[in-house]
This record gives structure tokens, C-alpha cells and sequence, in this order.
């Protein structure tokens, strides 16, 4: 069965990438996208990939009046929950690669997602080596008491955390909160100096030219410290496959579901 995706942000950085990759994969047909500023035309002429036919609505409302099993959205945190409620509503799963979601978004989503019966798979980072970032964290977590994040991002990315760190921080509290010596709310200065407190877990943003994105969690023990980083290239080539075998895979989830691998055998 060949499986119907609206695209949200289709013309953007990963979006555009990933298009072009769903038009070389017989499995998966791209039958609308979604682009405020090229609504109207074929995403095939503004990509200048003759392989893709589908047409581009200014909104995700306008792209899922026809049929469409998976919504990938990735757009921005001020569009992502509207798109992706919408989708819901008219019976489709989402894939989400957006950051920027908080956990109280991803809470009332998973409210509508099971209440239709729907999966909504989101994956702060599609890349392999982020999923393994994840789960060596999770497995030194569970031996070392303390542990911060730093993201670092290009300078023009406008939300902070990164959705990769948020989904680490969520993640890694699951296993156990971290337990400072000093608790931030007794810093000395500034609080912000110490960072921002996402699910128990400290998190400091980087962003600044020269960076495209990495993910970085230090974990410290008196007189040793281990250190586990993502860094990715200028491409979006390391994200296709990943948004690829979860729009193949989100079907078979109800509810929520944070991280890539929740469809793997790890």
C-alpha cells in the first residue's frame, strides 16, 4: 500500500530535502505541501525537481482536504500544534520534526491522538546518531547521579532548547533527576547563569554562526566526567531516512510517542 503524506514545510531546509527523497520512494506518494509563499504553485517547479507533482496550500487545513494517511510537519513552534490538531482531526498520524513543542503540547496532543485513535511520532532529531546519543545517555544516567545539556545551534534558529535537547531532558529524567551539589535555587548571581530547567535537567543554548546543530550531555562524577555529543554536517541528507522509516512506522502507534526510537529494535 502506498502511503498518502502532506508535507508541511516542504520548501524549507529539511523539508525540501525530504521531498525530494519521497519522490524516488515507491512506497511513499507526497500528495500535498504545505508553504505560505508559494501557495498555488507545484512543488515540483519551486524545488526544481520534476518528480514531484504535488501541489503547495498556504496552510495544513488547505493541504488536508484530500486524502492523506501521514501529516509530517515541519514548520515552526508557532504553527507545529495548530497543523498538527488539524491533522488529527481529519484522521491522519503525524510524523513532527518541528522543535519547539513544549511537553504541555505534546500532552494535549496525545489527548486528541488517542481519543482518535491516531500516533503522533516526534522526533526532535531524525538522525541515527542522535537516537544513539539518546540511548547511551539513558544507559550512563542510570549510573551517574549528575549531568547537564548544552544545544548548539546556527545563529538564525529562534527557538532555544533545540527540540533534540528537550527530547534528551525529557527523556533522561525518566531515568532519574539529576541531583546537583548546589541546587540551582540556591545559585549565588544570576539563575540564568546556570541555564534553563527543562524536566529537572539544566540546559544551556548555544547560537552562533558557524554551528548547524549538536546536542551535547556531560555527566560528572568527583574526579572523572564522560561526555556524550551529536554534531551534524551543513546537509539534511542524515535526516531523511529517519523521517522516511517513521512515516512508514507511525501507523502502527496511538498516542504520542517522543523519539525515533520508539519504532526501532534497540
Amino acid at each position: 500500500m502506498v502511503i498518502k503524506v502532506c508535507l508541511a514545510g516542504a520548501t524549507g531546509w529539511a523539508g525540501s530535502e525530504l521531498a525530494r527523497s519521497m519522490a524516488k520512494t515507491p512506497d511513499i506518494a507526497l500528495v500535498a505541501a504545505v508553504s505560505r509563499k508559494h501557495a498555488g504553485r507545484n512543488l515540483g517547479e519551486v524545488l526544481g525537481e520534476p518528480r514531484v507533482t504535488c501541489p503547495v496550500y498556504a496552510s495544513a487545513g488547505e493541504a488536508l482536504a484530500g486524502p492523506c494517511d501521514v501529516l509530517v510537519e515541519y514548520t515552526k513552534p508557532d504553527s507545529a500544534k495548530t497543523n498538527v490538531l488539524a491533522a488529527l482531526e481529519r484522521g491522519a498520524h503525524v510524523v513532527v520534526g518541528t522543535s519547539g513543542l513544549t511537553d504541555e503540547d505534546y500532552a494535549d496532543l496525545d489527548v486528541v491522538a488517542r481519543k482518535r485513535q491516531r500516533g503522533v511520532l516526534a522526533c526532535g532529531n531524525f538522525a541515527l546518531t542522535v537516537v544513539l546519543l539518546q540511548k547511551f545517555a539513558e544507559a550512563a544516567a542510570k549510573l551517574i547521579p549528575q549531568w547537564e545539556i548544552i544545544d548548539y545551534a546556527h545563529d538564525d534558529k529562534i527557538d532555544a532548547p533545540s527540540g533534540t535537547a528537550r527530547e534528551l531532558a525529557a527523556r533522561l529524567s525518566k531515568v532519574r533527576r539529576p541531583a546537583p551539589t548546589v541546587p540551582i535555587d540556591r545559585t549565588v548571581g544570576p539563575r540564568e547563569a546556570r541555564g534553563t530547567t527543562l524536566s529537572g535537567v539544566q540546559v544551556h543554548s548555544v547560537r552562533l554562526p558557524g554551528y548547524v546543530i549538536s546536542a551535547e550531555v556531560i555527566f560528572g562524577m568527583p574526579d572523572q566526567k564522560l561526555t556524550i555529543r551529536h554534531d551534524s554536517g551543513n546537509s539534511a541528507r542524515p535526516y531523511v531516512d529517519g523521517a522516511l522509516l517513521a512515516i512508514r512506522k507511525v501507523s502502527t502507534l496511538v498516542g504520542v510517542h517522543r523519539g525515533l526510537d520508539s519504532v526501532l529494535d534497540l
